[in-house]
């Protein structure tokens, strides 16, 4: 937390998220979990793309088709996908410079680990990569530390309001539903996190994409990753 207050983004956890989920992180003091929301299919809860000879390909968690439920709900039903998506994972980027060197952590992931609920996996996985691969010290609570209520903004403001937030970062996605004058009524400043400008890397396969999971820069740039994420960033302010 800075001298003048608390920098705060809210979230819902996604599986392996592309390097603009972690450079929000690395913005604010602290980042919440909001996974007691409605899932949604075909989204980023519970999968990812990786490049591959083919161009990007999703990695998809199976977690059946059910929209009755909350992302802090859903089951992993499937004692398989594991082996596979590390298979696939190996597949592609065994020969990128960096794989020896976090071979060992994503093995005790996918291979030493059973996940069975999606929320928890997705949170424990993004919490491991901010701190001992980025170098990230942000806090993560989640929102079911507080009771939820009211909707939207109603329940976005609450949130920061028990974090005691005096800034909130979000994507830009939030332009579809954040009044920006109610926060300005609650007394939280906003900004919008802009993704532009990121470095481009050596990639294999193919015409270069930022859309693609973080595995991607870590295997092929390894601890220089925190420098595309926002290194370059700090550098030019």
């Amino acid at each position: 937390m800075t001298a003048s207050g608390k920098t705060v983004a809210i979230l819902q956890s996604n599986y392996i998220p592309w390097k603009g989920y972690f450079d929000i992180i690395h913005d604010v003091d602290e980042f919440i979990f909001h996974d007691y929301l409605q899932y949604t299919k075909k989204d980023w809860r519970n999968r990812n793309l990786i490049k591959t000879p083919k161009g990007t390909e999703w990695l998809t968690v199976p977690v059946g088709t059910s929209q009755h439920r909350l992302i802090c709900e859903v089951a992993i039903n499937d004692l398989k996908w594991q082996a596979e998506h590390w298979r696939i994972i190996q597949q592609h980027y065994s020969r990128a410079p960096h794989f020896s060197q976090y071979r060992a952590f994503f093995e005790e992931f996918y291979l030493a680990s059973k996940w069975d609920n999606l929320s928890e996996m997705n949170q424990h996985l993004i919490k491991r990569i901010s701190r001992e691969l980025l170098g990230v010290h942000t806090e993560f609570p989640t929102s079911r530390e507080y009771p939820p209520t009211g909707e939207k903004m109603d329940r976005l403001i609450y949130l920061l309001k028990e974090a005691q937030a005096t800034t909130y970062v979000s994507g830009p996605s939030g332009k579809d539903y954040i009044d920006p004058r109610r926060l300005e009524e609650a007394g939280i400043a906003l900004v919008w996190k802009d993704y532009s400008g990121y470095p481009e890397y050596q990639q294999f396969f193919g015409p270069f994409t930022h859309q693609v999971s973080i595995l991607d820069l870590l295997f092929q740039v390894g601890p220089a990753a925190p420098e595309h994420v926002w290194g370059w960033r700090e550098r030019r302010a």
